[in-house]
């Protein structure tokens, strides 16, 4: 077990349910499922940032939400971003009911980014461990980030920053002494592992 991980098996079960619902009810609705904290165990009620990320049975992305900051209870976030993954990434066309047995969840519990001291892009490369950080890159109105699981198609440390850097909309050479770089991991689980 990694030190990111503190879900039980159980626990992540239980919230894969929240995601999977508050789709279902924003195909219904137009809205998220809206989750009582005080319903479920303590660590689904503390304040936690995830992503969610929906793939096709093919393995395709069909949609990917979170939030880098902790400001609400885990099982709330899941579930806002299992609708906002499913209906409002500006990559996709929002989903469709007959879609919703052909995709599948994966949810990502993120520790506290923590801030890298880097005088260069050869010092933060030293700093990341392939397969385990995430990054995210801030530097004035650029800023994007990627999750630990991006490593599977960009395995090395130059070409996880550079297309980083171009998901931010600057030059894959860019460097400024004002960028500024975050480091957190990440529990990730999924129906796959269920």
């Amino acid at each position: 077990m990694s030190s990111t991980d503190y879900l039980t098996p159980e626990q992540r079960q239980q919230l894969l349910e929240p995601a999977r619902t508050s789709i279902r009810e924003g195909l219904e609705t137009g809205q998220p499922k809206q989750m009582d904290p005080a319903d479920w165990p303590m660590p689904l009620q503390v304040e936690r940032a995830s992503f969610v990320t929906l793939y096709s049975l093919n393995g395709s992305l069909r949609g990917c939400i979170g939030a880098l900051q902790a400001y609400q209870s885990l099982v709330q976030d899941v579930s806002d971003h299992a609708y906002a993954a499913a209906f409002r990434d500006p990559r996709f066309s929002p989903l469709k009911a007959e879609e919703l047995e052909r995709i599948r969840l994966n949810i990502s519990v993120l520790t506290v980014p923590e801030s890298l001291e880097v005088a260069s892009e050869k010092d933060l490369l030293a700093w990341l461990t392939p397969g385990e950080d995430g990054l995210i890159l801030e530097d004035g109105p650029y800023r994007s980030t990627f999750l630990p699981a991006v490593w599977s198609s960009l395995d090395t440390p130059e070409a996880f920053v550079r297309e980083l850097k171009r998901k931010a909309g600057l030059g894959a050479d860019y460097w400024s002494p004002t960028i500024r770089f975050r480091r957190y991991r990440t529990e990730s689980f999924g129906e796959e592992d269920a």
